[in-house]
């Protein structure tokens, strides 16, 4: 109890100050939403963002400086895509590491029974109770030249979406059962026919690596719906629907009206 008594007081603090007006301009530059939002979505998008910036350690890796500008690009394209759900979806990201580019990480695969040690390349990763991690020149690009229906900070955070039922599973928690069981039949016929057309070399406008799991079509449909919202909802209609109802935003409206 006396925890949340002293977060709402470092809160309120915390928003008493003006905002800086160096960070209007970065969100204005590198999240597109931010200027097709509502004064009132815009104010509480800046609220949470400086609440998510504040209470996150932030670690730049691989020799990377962090500046403002990367905190709040990824904040405020994180913060923007949980605007309609209900509470802190992001409050169990405890850190946010910053590479300047893609990683490597070890891996081991096996080949006839022999163990052989590699290493992975990386763009990003979200961890069940761990941080997220990032690379900046993809956050950067995405940021600033969207509309490819790719962008990593939607696809991570999308992960952690999903885990907080502590299942990645393609499957966040939903408020209704109307809501599962239109869940489980959109999202199955939709993946089940990404596969048949990655398998089958087509083109496509979800990002074929959706194919891998139920997991990574629901980041990849996520980052689509936020950033091709207006063709997702032309290609896949019953898909863009499901997920504007889950998200209680329609970007291809508000792309539309302005």
């Amino acid at each position: 109890m006396i925890f949340s008594w002293l977060r709402r007081r470092r809160r309120q603090k915390l928003l008493a100050t003006p905002f800086p007006a160096a960070w209007s301009t970065y969100l204005e530059k590198n999240v597109e939403h931010y200027a097709l939002l509502t004064p009132d979505e815009q104010a509480r998008l800046r609220d949470n963002l400086r609440v998510f910036i504040a209470e996150k350690n932030w670690e730049g890796c691989g020799g990377l400086e962090l500046t403002d500008e990367m905190k709040v690009t990824i904040a405020g394209q994180a913060c923007l895509m949980a605007l309609g759900l209900e509470g802190e979806p992001f409050r169990g990201v405890m850190s946010i590491l910053v590479y300047p580019t893609s990683y490597a990480v070890p891996q081991e695969r096996q080949y006839e029974g022999w163990s052989i040690a590699g290493e992975s390349q990386r763009s990003g990763e979200a961890w069940y109770r761990g941080p997220v991690i990032l690379s900046w020149a993809d956050v950067r690009r995405d940021s600033r030249h969207p509309g490819y229906g790719r962008n990593l900070v939607w696809h991570e955070f999308a992960h952690q979406i999903d885990m907080l039922d502590r299942s990645t599973n393609g499957t966040p928690p939903l408020a209704s059962g109307e809501l599962r069981r239109r869940w489980h039949e959109v999202m199955t016929q939709e993946y089940q026919q990404l596969i048949t057309d990655a398998e089958a070399g087509r083109a496509t406008l979800l990002d074929t690596y959706g194919a891998e799991s139920e997991a990574e079509f629901f980041a990849v449909a996520t980052e689509c719906f936020f950033d091709c919202p207006v063709e997702l909802r032309g290609d896949h209609p019953r898909l863009y629907d499901l997920l504007r109802d889950y998200y209680a935003q329609d970007p291809a409206a508000r792309l539309a009206t302005n």
